[in-house]
């Protein structure tokens, strides 16, 4: 039989007894053997076969768990029977015996529900005439019980071919009841994600399909999908937001059963927000934001969002943080179907071990890595997994909220961070919080070295979030130009290639048309070195809006490949003497002169449409009488620079024209 309580802190368990007592008065087949163990913090390894043959093997009618710690009086240490290898202490949390043994032994039980089981056996145990007489003895070596309490170090998992047990490496044996007894609740935890079969490195994950509620096989109608509201909060400059609306409109979902919950405390964001806001929160069941006007702060919103607490129509509680990148469109239907408590999507920061989720906590509360975190993160080991901690993205149960949360809270702390206050009532309550890595979902943002001074910051997230930076700003079929040959030859040894998206372009235009310092396309010119240019253009280069660095970057991850695969022998580490944004306009500088450009290779990357924003333009190659009149947008032409590719810009007879030049050499 199994009982459970957590008695960690202070004495108790007696009721434990009392109800074993009364248990066994129904029972009369005197060679019945008793198993009893604490339920809700046991693992069991293996099976009754096993656990019967290492009792006989005891040689003892009644065999206790042994612990290396002394609780809850240590004043009676001395007075417990040595053994010659293992523990000598008696654990009141799991024991196994005959049945007329443990009648006996319990037999004179008279005490309270409050009072403690532990010290009612370890009197029995250090007494040597009921010793004796009871035929007591305790296992000291864990070939039977393993009490994680004290001997954390010595536990360990021992993958088998099919199963995974725990070793106990102090006494090289294999436990067959794991007890997460006192403050070791994680560990249990921890320990059951594996043990006896749920993961192995021969099947996987076998639990992650169970007890699921199914949404897509049996075709839900859109009406009696659960209502889930979506909690997103902002709270620092946070790159890419625009593109977290667009995903946030790509879940699929349908929007009638969701109410957004937005929080903003960042005045940079709120154009953002209304934006989106005034085009689609229409087709949302319901929208309640609070800005940065409201002078809220940020635990006090994330409290209030829990208001489908209040809501008995509300199923599910959706927290969703602003820097959280969530690629699949899927995740809140698979959340959903994983039935869990609390469960998150596991997401990570691209060439980083670091994710949305702890695998363990140090003793003070904090983050502990987990002998598995590192497997799980880089997705060498896939499944469900019972964890201590989940941040950023995750969805709770609302029933949760109404029942065994209910008085919370949640995210309220004196001492705690609003993340690690919730987890840490979530953990109190004994609920269960879990992480998935079933599918790929996402990523997550770096807001660090976020800078809000310019018109397009996002621009300058290359280095800190590359990933997101070429979603957004290279061109979609980019990773697909050797593979698909998508490289044009309109010249010769002229290259055509799409680099940039419609965004990018547009992005680089607006960022120097809010610069505005134009060049005045004269030969004096006190930006470059020397200070005279032989063929002036109306530009603004790259380091006038501090963007030199992030452009060679550009240049050395996209283009540098493609002029080593089309130049044959040439290695290019895309050092640029210039790089500038060129505007042509029919009153301005409609054209240039024939030329060479002072470079070992060029890059002319179009910023516009030809017939839709400007007519005319265009590029001509004149040793080969060769000219590209219609340069499609976000699109790159690389030429060589001095000597062979003598060439012009044509004339734009209206609009305005812009290209990104870029004079590269080794």
């Amino acid at each position: 039989m199994s009982l459970g309580g957590d008695y960690m802190s202070t004495p108790g368990g007696g009721q434990k007894v009392r109800l074993l007592k009364e248990a066994l008065d129904q029972m009369e087949t005197e060679d019945t053997i008793i198993l009893f163990i604490d339920s809700y913090d046991v693992v069991l390894a293996s099976g009754p076969k096993e656990l019967l043959r290492k009792f006989h093997q005891a040689g003892h009618k009644v065999v206790f768990s042994s612990e290396s710690l002394i609780w809850p009086d240590r004043h009676l240490e001395d007075k417990h029977p040595h053994v010659r290898e293992g523990n000598r202490f008696l654990g009141a949390g799991g024991f196994m015996g005959y049945l007329p043994n443990i009648k006996d032994m319990v037999s004179d039980w008279t005490g309270e529900d409050h009072d403690s089981d532990q010290l009612y056996f370890t009197k029995i145990y250090i007494n040597p005439e009921k010793r004796k007489s009871i035929n007591i003895t305790v296992d000291s070596k864990c070939r039977l019980f393993q009490n994680l309490h004290g001997a954390l170090d010595e536990v360990v998992l021992k993958f088998e071919e099919g199963r995974v047990r725990a070793r106990n490496v102090l006494y090289d044996t294999l436990p067959v009841v794991i007890h997460g007894n006192g403050p070791t609740k994680l560990q249990v935890n921890y320990l059951g994600n594996y043990i006896p079969n749920s993961w192995t490195f021969e099947t996987g994950c076998t639990v992650c399909h169970e007890d699921l509620q199914p949404l897509t096989t049996l075709k839900v109608r859109p009406s009696e999908y659960p209502l889930v509201m979506v909690g997103i909060f902002i709270q620092q400059p946070t790159p890419f937001v625009s593109v977290f609306f667009e995903r946030l409109l790509k879940l699929k979902y349908p929007k009638n059963r969701l109410q957004l919950f937005i929080y903003n405390q960042e005045v940079h964001h709120e154009d953002q927000v209304r934006t989106f806001l005034q085009d689609h929160g229409h087709l949302y069941q319901d929208v309640k934001s609070i800005g940065s006007e409201d002078d809220m702060d940020a635990v006090s919103s994330r409290n209030l969002a829990d208001m489908c607490r209040k809501d008995k129509n509300c199923d599910y509680f959706f927290n969703l943080d602003i820097e959280v990148v969530l690629k699949n469109e899927d995740t809140l239907k698979i959340l959903i179907e994983q039935n869990l408590p609390v469960v998150a999507p596991m997401i990570t920061r691209p060439g980083r071990l670091w994710s949305n989720f702890w695998g363990a906590l140090s003793a003070d509360g904090f983050y502990a890595r987990s002998e598995d975190y590192v497997d799980i993160v880089q997705g060498r080991r896939v499944g469900v997994w019972n964890v201590p901690y989940v941040s950023s993205v995750y969805l709770i149960k609302a029933d949760l909220l109404r029942s065994e949360l209910s008085d919370y809270q949640l995210f309220q702390s004196n001492t705690l961070d609003a993340d690690m206050a919730f987890c840490h009532n979530i953990r109190n309550k004994a609920i269960f919080m879990y992480v998935t890595n079933l599918h790929t979902f996402g990523r997550i943002l770096s807001t660090e070295n976020y800078q809000t001074n310019h018109l397009h910051n996002d621009l300058w997230q290359i280095f800190e979030n590359p990933a997101d930076w070429q979603d957004r700003y290279i061109h979609e079929n980019y990773t697909r130009i050797m593979k698909d040959k998508l490289i044009e030859t309109p010249c010769p040894d002229v290259y055509w290639f799409p680099v940039f998206t419609d965004v990018a372009c547009n992005h680089i235009v607006q960022e120097m048309e809010h610069f505005g310092q134009w060049s005045g396309g004269n030969n004096k010119d006190s930006r470059i070195q020397g200070g005279y240019e032989n063929v002036p253009t109306i530009d603004i280069h790259m380091n006038q809006v501090n963007y030199e660095k992030e452009w060679h970057k550009f240049l050395l991850d996209y283009i540098a490949p493609i002029t080593e695969k089309m130049y044959p022998g040439y290695y290019t580490k895309a050092h640029f003497d210039l790089a500038f944004v060129v505007r042509y306009k029919p009153d301005e500088q409609p054209s240039l002169r024939p030329h060479h450009d002072a470079s070992t290779f060029t890059i002319n990357i179009a910023l516009n449409q030809v017939g839709l924003d400007y007519q005319g333009g265009g590029c001509r190659f004149l040793r080969y009488d060769c000219s590209i009149q219609a340069p499609r947008k976000g699109w790159a032409l690389m030429h060589p620079g001095r000597l062979t590719h003598y060439h012009e810009g044509l004339p734009t007879t209206a609009g305005v024209r812009y290209i990104a030049v870029s004079f590269v050499d080794p």
